[in-house]
């Protein structure tokens, strides 16, 4: 309290005083030891309000002891039952929380965790996949600014999350509590497979197969991958003490489209304890990319054989040459070449009309162009009979498609009739023609988009000459080839947008959490920040049907599914407003995170303990545990002093005795006549 607040105070009571003599003694007429009461009363409230104007500040000190946190962490996924011989009892923590000389020294608090954590409830080993790295996140928010030492009953085995030895703050000290059989025994195990999720029809795909051995004896063993029912791969893998992992390169046929599920194995003649870690499923979707293309000409030229070549040598691509009058039908085939058309064409695009397959027109000095004026609406031709070459020169802003500019401006002209070719429509040209370093107002190779049709004009014959004139340059026809197949590519896509576009996997492991983005777009082909997105899901064997709502996020619709279970799922996502839908389905493999291990990984828990300056205890060492935190000065209670200082006008009791002694004033007057 200041010296101000100190003389305010004395000058009060002055003033209360002065008040209560002026009315009761200096002014009465009888001084008796009733005015000397009502003096008192009167003095008593007045000093009350003054004090309160004055407010002085009051100042309390108390002190608290502030004990050290102890969370103990104890592992509730279905590895612990897993791992233990006996029947594990669900009170094995109690030595260390119940202990009272622990509960002095330190704030115990009980937590459990698998795929989640959480403050402890009960204990039942049911979590499907260990998050031993969610420990660290989660008691790093608890405990910000404190140093503090963790018990974590675990296996050590996590299935989820980042390295949990480098998680946890340095501010903690961790003592693991290995829980499970300790005891090495032998066992083969299937570590992880790599695999792309899609393969290319009748191509060959890759699988990288990781096996472990656990043992102290030579072995060898029998590798084998199977399709349903067939064996398709098959193989001996030896193992010794020195030797105890192996890594496996296989490649399988993509013989079927669709979803193929396989699954690889190891066995051996010796029983082991656990062979559900022997065998793990993994699946590939067959994708059937093969495009075939017809060239249709009604003459000889190198260029039909260059392009041929060119395009086949992506292996999804079959190209047939014909003459106009030898193609029956166009639906056989995904995409059109044109070459030099004239009047025997008629029939080829009077059906394509129809058909709506994408074409790539050539001309050239055969080429029939008051033909071509007749039978498209994308260009206007005033050809002479005079032959032109024409350079290419390289358009940089060209965005239909990633393409490099290869030298297209020192490649050799391209031969065709001389004129004027001008649009009739919305065209992207990627090369425009020069003659002689002038230029010529035409383009060389352009493009045109008509609803789902795509087009490509190429205005000059000749180029196998390009073709050639990359080998010599480069020594591989690799930049010209590449250059064909993204050309190629670009019409075999269908250029049609869609209002509802859905991502999705088509197959998951059991245990993983399922995620389905989206992307809803308006009329314009705008994102829609405002849909409204649902989703159905049926499960395929026993028709069970759930309804889930899409989430917003910054670029798309999210859902997600967690803990389903195995087999297959038909789902339609809608949207409300517009009904647009679309459907799809997902399957989900068998695949049990937990039940892939027959030790603890005491190894790792051994090295978060070093890393944390903690120490690794056993089930039956609790004692020393207990020992050793109740001895160490690392972690002592801390004596808090709490200083609270309150202002006097949030005192309400002064207000009532203020009210209190007033009122009494007034009834003692009023008794005694004085009122």
């Amino acid at each position: 309290m200041t010296t101000s607040t100190i003389l305010l105070l004395i000058l009060s009571v002055f003033i209360a005083a002065g008040l209560s003599y002026f009315q009761y003694y200096y002014k009465a007429r009888n001084k008796s030891k009733l005015s000397l009461f009502l003096a008192f009363l009167r003095f008593l409230a007045l000093f009350g309000v003054l004090l309160l104007l004055i407010n002085p500040i009051i100042t309390r000190k108390s002190f608290e002891i502030k004990k050290t946190p102890l969370p103990i962490v104890i592992d509730n996924s279905e590895s612990i039952k897993e791992l233990n011989d006996s029947n594990l009892k669900t009170d094995f923590y109690t030595k260390i929380s119940e202990d009272k000389a622990l509960n002095q020294k330190y704030d115990i608090q009980l937590y459990s965790f698998d795929e989640e954590f959480k403050n402890l409830e009960k204990l039942d080993f049911l979590g499907k996949q260990t998050y031993i790295d969610n420990v660290a996140k989660n008691l790093k928010q608890l405990y910000r600014n404190t140093n503090y030492p963790v018990i974590l009953f675990t296996d050590g085995n996590q299935t989820k999350g980042n390295d949990y030895v480098y998680s946890f703050q340095d501010n903690s000290s961790v003592f693991p509590v290995v829980l499970g059989d300790t005891t090495s025994v032998f066992d083969l195990k299937i570590n992880q497979i790599n695999v792309n999720k899609y393969a290319f029809l009748k191509n060959k795909f890759p699988v990288e197969v990781f096996l472990q051995y656990n043992g102290n004896e030579s072995l060898t063993t029998t590798f084998s991958i199977q399709n349903g029912n067939q064996i398709i791969h098959k193989q001996n893998v030896s193992f010794s003490a020195k030797e105890k992992a192996k890594s496996i390169q296989v490649l399988l046929d993509a013989s079927s489209i669709g979803v193929q599920k396989y699954k690889a194995s190891i066995t051996s003649s010796i029983q082991e304890k656990n062979k559900i870690n022997n065998s793990k499923n993994f699946a590939v979707e067959i994708i059937d990319q093969r495009t075939e293309i017809a060239i249709i000409s009604d003459n000889n030229h190198p260029d039909l054989g260059t392009l041929k070549r060119s395009i086949e040598v992506n292996e999804q691509r079959k190209v047939n040459i014909f003459k106009p009058n030898e193609i029956k039908n166009l639906l056989d085939y995904n995409i059109l070449i044109l070459y030099q058309p004239n009047s025997t064409f008629k029939g080829i695009i009077e059906q394509n009309k129809s058909v709506q397959l994408s074409t790539f027109i050539i001309t050239g000095t055969n080429t029939d162009f008051n033909f071509l004026n007749q039978n498209q609406s994308d260009f206007t031709y005033k050809m002479l009979r005079k032959k032109e070459n024409y350079f290419a020169k390289y358009n940089s802003g060209f965005n239909l498609f990633s393409q490099d500019n290869i030298g297209f401006s020192s490649f050799s002209p391209l031969e065709n009739s001389f004129g004027t070719i001008t649009p009739k429509t919305t065209i992207t040209t990627f090369l425009d023609a020069t003659i002689r370093n002038i230029e010529t107002g035409n383009p060389l190779l352009a493009f045109v988009e008509n609803g789902k049709q795509r087009k490509a004009y190429l205005f000059g014959e000749n180029i196998w000459k390009w073709r050639m004139e990359t080998y010599l340059k480069k020594k591989s026809f690799n930049d010209f080839d590449l250059f064909i197949d993204k050309l190629i590519q670009y019409l075999n896509s269908n250029s049609s947008k869609k209002s509802l576009v859905v991502d999705y996997e088509s197959f998951y492991n059991s245990g993983e959490l399922i995620e389905i983005t989206a992307q809803y777009f308006n009329k314009n082909y705008e994102l829609d920040e405002n849909a409204q997105l649902t989703i159905q899901l049926t499960n395929k064997e026993t028709k069970a049907t759930k309804s889930y709502n899409f989430l917003k996020s910054n670029l798309d619709y999210k859902v997600a599914f967690d803990n389903l279970e195995k087999g297959t799922y038909n789902f339609t996502v809608k949207e409300k407003e517009s009904n647009s839908s679309f459907s799809g389905s997902f399957e989900i493999l068998e695949f049990d995170f937990e039940k892939q291990f027959v030790n603890p990984d005491r190894t790792r828990l051994e090295q978060l303990a070093i890393n944390t300056a903690g120490k690794v205890y056993y089930p039956n060492q609790l004692d020393m545990l207990i020992k050793s935190l109740k001895d160490t000065d690392k972690y002592l209670p801390i004596e808090k002093e709490i200083i609270k200082k309150t202002p006097l006008i949030d005192w309400k009791w002064l207000l009532i005795f203020i009210v209190a002694l007033l009122s009494i004033e007034w009834f003692t007057r009023k008794y005694n006549g004085l009122l």
